[in-house]
């Protein structure tokens, strides 16, 4: 046979046997067959490829041997191999209703202490049909799946936790579970190898039921151990959050971080390479290095960084062996990616590995032969870059020329700060200079404006620099795309209470105020609820921009409460109600089609429209006083009585806000309340029904 058409099982025969079989020399197959028996009854493997070798010369043998095997299986115990030997063999040893009655005793050995043995044998219909081998298996495969759920078994039930089976019922086919706080859940026979997952002695999650006491002292005396425990349980990468997750009750969320910090550093937890933030468990401590030292050597060199500065505490051999092979690659790379090169200078400094001779890729050298603006992009991490950025003040003499530059392409708000701050020392108007033309050109460096502007929001004589300016290109930011990255997390916080738009208005002069108050309430970038307070604000520092045209507005006292009462409903309650709903349907995606949004915004328009109304009239109401009629004319406040042709009428005066014409109440805005204003008794005017004289005129209350 051509090693193209050898049967791979053959392949774990000893050539002695293999020649025995070949030569047909059975009593010395048999001999090494029993040899075999005694010293690895549940070599299946063995067992089936050297009867399998047999049976092509004499199938009669060849059952006999298995029937050996099967015998000494059932005399030693050893229940679970021999179901896999009638599996693979049983065909070759019993007939099917002899396979039947060895596979229906191996499962009573396997699971006959299991309550519902006997009753789930009778509901899979395992006693029936004994000659269709086929369907027996399958038979037998469903009832080793339901077995698995008996009464007491711990479960894991996917989205649900951890509870026990409490019931088996057969009429109803379900398993009832039952979770510690009570609740109970029935799962279909049919649908319970999906649903349940049984969870096996020493599990993390059972333990975690079953144990709390023991598991609390673990999580105290060993977090890397427990950390273990779930990891091995699980038999896979968990992420950080699911493990969090499943620590739920176990670790509390205000020690979470101090207990994860600890568990991290176990030796045999491992960064799971293939997925991010996540964690795995190796078998030995060894096993993690060679696992680790195979994933750096695979690795780029920014991951290999990472990884000297994540796992090269672990061992001193491993951390000597990563700055090893970072040292060559800093070699190799230093002329052409000097940032890179400079970076693992920084790293292997700290980790304490440098080399001890001195090498070409020192920062130093870098800085002094190499472009420092190039070496400073191409140090990723931020607090290596700013102990950069400090030698490049100790080996070169332009290093403010360099700092005033590297501001325009940082992109971190503390070493801005730290650019900045070096500045200000020896150079202060650089930084002025730096803030004059970011003012007038955002757009060159939008991580430096917003940082800018934060920082002016505590900064006076920034504020005052050119507050208008500044006002304008805020907004502008606000509503530009290249800034959209900064917008909800920083910018949007500088036109709140507090933030630098707000504070910039005590720098506007009365000239710049009329700008800045167009500016603002033309501006597309603010909200209605954000503009308001912003308007109010301007015109409060500068009266003149506001100047009241609108004549008075009468009303009761009783009207004027419950006009206040209504605004106040409308600013304390309606309105941040529906500004939380405006930023909930923002965060749900694409604005055009978010019909949420749309919605809250129509309605925020209403209300800031009723809000604006009342608050206008409420700061140009009037309170009507019933002890100004004095009864000699019709003034606003009189209650009015009539005589004519249509008989006697009573009309009443008072505010817009108390009108009620069905009911003879005019408001003192309308046409006929404004002809009757004035008149006396005695007088003659026109009423809509004909001529009346004034009889009488009195308070209306």
């Amino acid at each position: 046979m051509s090693p193209a058409t050898a049967d791979p099982a053959s392949s774990v025969l000893p050539a002695d046997l293999k020649q025995k079989i070949a030569d047909g020399d059975f009593d010395a197959v048999e001999d090494l067959w029993l040899a075999r028996i005694e010293e690895a009854p549940g070599d299946l493997p063995f067992f089936t490829a050297a009867a399998k070798a047999v049976s092509k010369a004499d199938s009669e043998t060849a059952s006999t041997l298995l029937q050996l095997l099967d015998d000494q299986l059932v005399d030693r115990d050893h229940w679970r191999e021999r179901m896999a030997l009638l599996r693979q063999s049983g065909r070759s040893m019993f007939s099917a209703a002899e396979l039947h009655g060895a596979l229906l005793e191996t499962l009573r050995e396997l699971y006959g202490e299991v309550s519902s043995f006997e009753p789930m044998v009778e509901k899979v219909g395992l006693d029936k049909a004994i000659e269709d081998s086929a369907k027996n298996w399958k038979k037998a495969e469903k009832l080793e799946a339901l077995l698995a759920f008996d009464v007491g078994t711990v479960v894991e039930i996917k989205g649900k936790g951890v509870a026990r089976v409490a019931e088996v019922n057969m009429a109803l086919e379900s398993f009832k579970v039952v979770f510690d706080h009570g609740m109970e859940l029935r799962v279909g026979f049919g649908g319970a190898g999906k649903l349940l997952t049984a969870l096996p002695e020493g599990h993390f999650l059972r333990r975690k039921i079953e144990e709390p006491e023991a598991m609390e002292a673990l999580r105290d005396s060993d977090p890397g151990g427990l950390l273990g425990l779930l990891l091995e349980s699980a038999g896979q990468s968990l992420t950080g959050a699911e493990i969090k997750q499943l620590l739920t009750g176990l670790v509390s969320p205000r020690k979470w971080t101090s207990w994860w910090a600890a568990a991290r550093k176990h030796p045999q937890v491992l960064a799971d390479p293939k997925t991010k933030r996540a964690y795995m468990w190796a078998a030995t401590t060894e096993d993690a290095h060679g696992a680790l030292w195979k994933t750096f050597e695979a690795a780029d060199p920014r991951t290999q960084i990472t990884m000297l500065r994540r796992d090269g505490e672990r061992d001193e051999t491993l951390r000597q062996q990563m700055s090893a092979v970072l040292a060559l690659t800093a070699q190799k790379v230093h002329l052409k990616e000097s940032g890179l090169a400079a970076e693992i200078w920084l790293n292997l400094e700290r980790a304490g590995t440098l080399p001890a001779d001195d090498v070409t890729w020192d920062p130093r050298k870098l800085l002094a032969d190499a472009e420092p603006l190039q070496i400073f992009s191409g140090v990723d991490d931020r607090v290596l870059r700013e102990r950069v950025y400090e030698l490049t003040r100790e080996v070169r003499s332009d290093w403010q020329d360099l700092y005033f530059q590297a501001m325009w392409k940082e992109n971190e708000a503390r070493s801005l700060d730290r650019l900045s701050a070096g500045l200000e020392e020896s150079a202060p108007e650089r930084v002025g200079t730096f803030f004059d033309q970011l003012v007038s050109q955002p757009r060159k460096a939008p991580p430096a404006f917003v940082w800018l502007v934060e920082r002016a929001a505590d900064r006076s004589e920034w504020l005052g620099r050119n507050p208008l300016r500044l006002m304008k290109q805020l907004l502008f930011a606000l509503d530009h795309r290249d800034f959209l990255p900064f917008r909800a997390s920083r910018l949007v916080h500088q036109v709140d209470s507090g933030g630098a738009l707000p504070r910039l208005l005590d720098h506007l002069s009365q000239d710049q105020a009329v700008s800045a108050l167009e500016t603002v309430q033309k501006s597309a970038a603010l909200e209605d609820y954000q503009r308001e307070p912003l308007v109010n604000a301007i015109q409060l520092r500068f009266p003149d921009l506001h100047e009241e045209k609108e004549a008075p507005l009468y009303a009761t006292e009783a009207s004027i409460v419950a006009k206040r009462t209504e605004l106040k409903r409308l600013a304390e309650e309606e309105l941040p109600e529906n500004r939380k709903a405006i930023e909930s349907a923002r965060e749900m995606g694409d604005l055009r089609e978010n019909f949420e949004y749309h919605a809250a915004r129509k309605r925020h328009e209403l209300l800031s429209a009723l809000a604006g109304k009342l608050d206008e009239d409420l700061r140009r109401v009037r309170p009507i006083d019933a002890s100004q009629v004095s009864g000699t004319e019709v003034v606003i406040g009189a209650r009015v009585g009539f005589e004519g042709d249509g008989g006697n009428r009573t009309i009443t005066i008072l505010g817009p806000w108390e009108s009620d014409p069905e009911n003879d109440v005019l408001s003192s805005e309308s046409d006929l309340a404004k002809t009757l204003l004035g008149s006396k008794v005695g007088d003659t005017v026109k009423l809509p029904d004909g001529s009346y004289t004034v009889s009488s005129i009195e308070p209306w209350e």
